[in-house]
C-alpha cells in the first residue's frame, strides 16, 4: 500500500502486461485512454512473463491449470509492483485471488474467429482460390491452438488434419506462410488490433465457430482496496460489453471450465420493440460444450433481461449439463479416459 501511495503522490501509475505485441498494443491503448482522462499522469508499462509465455513447446491443454497468462501479473499486483493489470478477457479465470478484482471491461472488438489462408494458396498457380473455410481441400492441414475451435471445425469437416499451433500472432502467420499449414484460425480482434486485417480470408460465422468466453474484450484488474486506481480506470468500463461478458463468464464458471477446454459462448444485447415508440433490451446468448474429436457437440440458447446476465449464463450452463455436457467435460479434464481423435496432432 505504501508503494502505491508513493506512486500516486508522484502522479505515476504502473500497468502490468504480458510482453507480446498484442498484449502491449492493449496496454498501450489503455495507457492512451487514461492519459486523455488525466493528462498529467505518468504511466509506465511493466512487462511480465507468464507461464503461458514460457511454455511454448507444449499445447495449452496439456499444460493444464487456469490463469496461465495472468498468474504472474496478479502476483505483481498483490506485491504492489504494478497498480493495474491489462488482460485479454478470454485469458482471465472466473475466480480471483483475495484482494483483487476485475474492475473494468472495455468496449469489445469483433469477438469472432478469422480464417486465414497461406500466401501460397493465394498464388496465381492455385487452380481454385480458397475464399472460405468450407473450400479447404480434403485432408487439409489447419493450425489452431484452441480445442474450442478444433472441436467445432472437426464437427463440420472431420476430414481436416488439425495441428496445434502456439506462439504470438506474428509467429503463427509466419508458420502459415512457410507452408506448415493450408490455413490457420485466429481471433479477429487480435488480427485487427495489430493492423493485419488484410490477411483475413473469411470471418467465420458463429454457427461455424462460436467464440471463446470474453473474446475480443480487454479487462483491467486491480486491487480491491486501491480506491485511486479504481476511480481512475472506471470511465473505461463499457456497460454493454460488461453485461455480455458477465453472462459468458457465469456460463463458464458453472461449467468449471478454463480457457483451454472446448467451451464456447457468445452474448449480445439487442433492442426489441415493446409498444409504440418503446424499445426494450434483450440479452441473447448461445453456448456449447464439445468433445475433443468434434464427434459430439451440445449447444444451447437463452434470452432474457440483461440485468439478469449472471443468472442467464448459469441457466444456460445448467441446460447444457442436463443434456450430457458433464460427461464430455469429464473426459476433457481427464477424469476418465478421453477418446483421442486421429484428426488432432501436435506440432512441435
Amino acid at each position: 500500500m505504501a508503494l502505491m501511495q508513493k506512486r500516486m503522490k508522484k502522479n505515476k501509475i504502473s500497468i502490468g502486461t504480458r510482453g507480446s505485441k498484442l498484449a502491449l498494443w492493449q496496454a498501450e491503448w489503455v495507457k492512451s485512454q487514461l492519459e486523455k482522462i488525466c493528462p498529467d499522469l505518468e504511466i509506465e508499462l511493466n512487462k511480465i512473463k507468464t507461464t503461458g509465455d514460457k511454455v511454448l513447446d507444449v499445447p495449452l491443454a496439456k499444460v493444464g491449470g487456469k490463469g496461465l497468462f495472468v498468474k504472474e501479473i496478479e502476483e505483481a499486483l498483490l506485491e504492489n509492483k504494478v497498480d493495474i493489470a491489462v488482460h485479454s478477457m478470454k485469458d482471465v479465470p472466473t475466480e480471483f485471488p483475495d484482494g483483487l478484482h476485475l474492475a473494468v471491461i472495455c468496449k469489445r472488438e469483433d469477438p469472432r474467429d478469422a480464417f486465414i489462408i497461406s500466401r501460397k494458396s493465394e498464388g496465381r498457380k492455385q487452380k481454385i482460390k480458397i475464399r472460405k473455410f468450407n473450400e479447404l481441400p480434403h485432408g487439409a492441414k489447419l493450425g489452431t491452438s484452441s480445442l474450442r475451435r478444433s472441436c467445432q471445425l472437426l464437427n463440420i469437416r472431420p476430414d481436416l488434419k488439425i495441428l496445434q499451433l502456439r506462439g504470438n500472432l506474428d509467429t503463427r502467420i509466419r508458420k502459415l506462410d512457410e507452408g506448415q499449414f493450408e490455413a490457420i484460425i485466429l481471433a479477429v480482434a487480435g488480427v485487427k488490433r495489430l493492423g493485419l486485417e488484410g490477411r483475413i480470408t473469411e470471418i467465420l460465422p458463429v454457427d461455424i465457430s462460436l467464440p471463446a468466453i470474453g473474446q475480443g474484450a480487454i479487462g483491467i484488474e486491480c486491487r480491491v482496496d486501491d480506491k485511486l486506481a479504481n476511480r481512475l480506470i472506471a470511465p473505461l468500463n463499457h456497460p454493454e460489453t460488461a453485461v455480455c461478458v458477465e453472462a459468458e463468464r457465469a456460463f463458464l464458471k458453472r461449467l468449471e471450465g478454463g480457457c483451454q477446454v472446448p467451451i464456447a459462448a457468445h452474448s449480445r444485447i439487442i433492442s426489441q420493440k415493446s409498444g409504440i415508440k418503446k424499445h426494450k433490451s434483450l440479452l441473447v446468448m448461445d453456448g456449447l460444450v464439445g468433445s475433443i474429436s468434434g464427434e459430439r457437440i451440445i449447444k444451447g440458447h437463452i434470452e432474457g433481461n440483461p440485468e439478469q446476465a449472471e443468472a442467464l449464463g448459469i441457466a444456460l450452463a445448467e441446460d447444457i449439463l442436463s443434456r450430457g455436457a458433464g460427461e464430455i467435460l469429464d473426459e476433457v479434464y481427464g477424469r476418465s479416459v478421453p477418446a483421442v481423435s486421429r484428426n488432432v496432432a501436435y506440432l512441435k
